[in-house]
């Protein structure tokens, strides 16, 4: 056996990982619809789509076919002074798709770097329009990255501890629990008045590492209403939540009378095959850095900016998300989230369900305070792991979001055997 699991142990470092505590990471080979297949041959239901990107199943077809055929055409060129088809082609179709008037793509590399060009043509556009507005506002908990100008927007956390003497200064509004929306309100409402806001990002309805928290597309939509009020922009980042993952195409498709400014997207965007990241901003925002002088210019970049193979699997991603078939199993898998969420609903063991769209989130009662270094973690993982289940717990809390193709008998699986966890509590 080739034991990849021991051969990596001698070189690899992995990530949200304490290496020296941790056993021999599984070694998977292959790949197949919901399935991760190990070297000796167990085959792992993906219930958490490996980190929220994969949407159609792993090494599906019709992607992997477009992008042998992509390899054979254009591997990679300059994005400064050149272009490509696939870069215009997904933009082009991505565009109409995006909530409010977004008018422009700007390609990076993952959701981190997405969150990093939105946040400097935030600030940048306040700068070229001379406006002083310097500060930037995000939601308590929230998570956005792991780069520098990412984690200084996201919540101050066991991720951030070790540098936060060099992130720089955000304010942040409490979190819009379920009957606390006012108080959220009023904090953004008390900042705006200042009158130095330059952004406003959040994660729209759900906060993904934080928990799974979730809040009413109501308040999400008066945020954005305050901001337009005060002439703040509004960042949404939709890096897990774009691509059908809260019922609608995008989490910002439930509110019907304000639009973000900038969107961020990643993850789902080319169904979990290569990395890619968009930031799209209305005409607005481009209009603001069109000038003579070259100080107004967005001075960034990347090395595969735009890759024509990332861009390739984006565009093959939209082909099947689009199709009448991805619609029907998103509605399945809601259903189905629905209707377990019932069952499980003041269940024992459970201190809350919460549930957006294709995203079902359970918080156990453990007798301790929630969080992600909760002492109940491993177990649960473990127990999940050893009956072929891929569900990594935040802490306490399981969530289930798999690819779309998952069945409902291999869906049905996991809610069992979580039934069966949740008995021995």
């Amino acid at each position: 056996m080739n034991n990849i699991s021991r051969r990596d142990s001698e070189v690899i470092w992995h990530p949200y990982t304490q290496m020296q505590l941790s056993p021999l990471a599984t070694g998977i080979v292959k790949g197949e619809g919901v399935y991760l297949i190990d070297e000796a041959g167990n085959r792992y239901i993906d219930a958490i789509s490996s980190w929220w990107v994969n949407l159609h199943g792993h090494s599906h077809p019709y992607i992997a076919q477009r992008l042998s055929e992509q390899l054979t055409t254009l591997e990679h060129c300059i994005f400064a002074g050149f272009t490509h088809e696939p870069a215009v082609q997904l933009a082009e179709r991505l565009l109409p798709l995006l909530p409010g008037n977004m008018a422009r793509i700007f390609y990076s590399d993952n959701g981190s770097t997405a969150v990093e060009v939105a946040l400097k043509m935030a600030l940048q556009y306040q700068s070229n329009q001379d406006t002083g507005r310097r500060r930037i506002i995000a939601l308590e908990g929230a998570y956005h990255g792991d780069t520098f100008g990412a984690m200084s927007v996201s919540g101050r956390s066991l991720f951030t501890r070790p540098f936060e003497t060099l992130l720089f200064d955000t304010a942040y509004i409490p979190f819009p629990h379920p009957g606390q929306e006012e108080e959220t309100l009023h904090a953004l409402e008390t900042l705006l008045q200042q009158e130095d806001a330059a952004a406003l990002i959040l994660e729209p309805l759900v906060q993904g590492a934080s928990g799974m928290r979730m809040y009413t597309s109501g308040v999400l939509e008066q945020m954005m209403r305050c901001c337009r009020e005060y002439g703040c922009l509004v960042i949404a980042d939709e890096v897990m939540t774009g691509f059908g993952r809260t019922g609608t195409w995008f989490a910002c498709d439930q509110v019907q009378d304000a639009r973000p400014d900038i969107i961020c997207l990643s993850k789902g965007l080319t169904g979990g095959t290569v990395p890619l990241g968009v930031t799209a901003c209305t005409q607005r925002i481009y209009d603001a850095f069109l000038s003579e002088d070259h100080h107004k210019t967005l001075y960034h970049g990347h090395s595969f900016t735009a890759n024509p193979i990332a861009c390739t699997a984006g565009i093959a991603s939209l082909d099947l998300l689009l199709a009448p078939a991805c619609r029907l199993q998103i509605d399945a898998l809601v259903s189905a989230h629905s209707a377990a969420k019932t069952h499980w609903q003041n269940g024992k063991g459970l201190k809350a369900v919460r549930q957006c769209g294709t995203i079902l989130a359970l918080e156990l009662e453990t007798g301790t305070a929630t969080g992600y270094l909760n002492r109940h973690r491993d177990h649960i993982y473990h127990f999940f792991l050893e009956r072929k289940i891929l569900l990594r717990p935040l802490g306490n809390i399981i969530y289930i979001l798999p690819p779309y193709c998952i069945t409902t008998g291999q869906l049905g699986f996991v809610y069992e055997e979580i039934d069966q966890l949740l008995s021995t509590l």
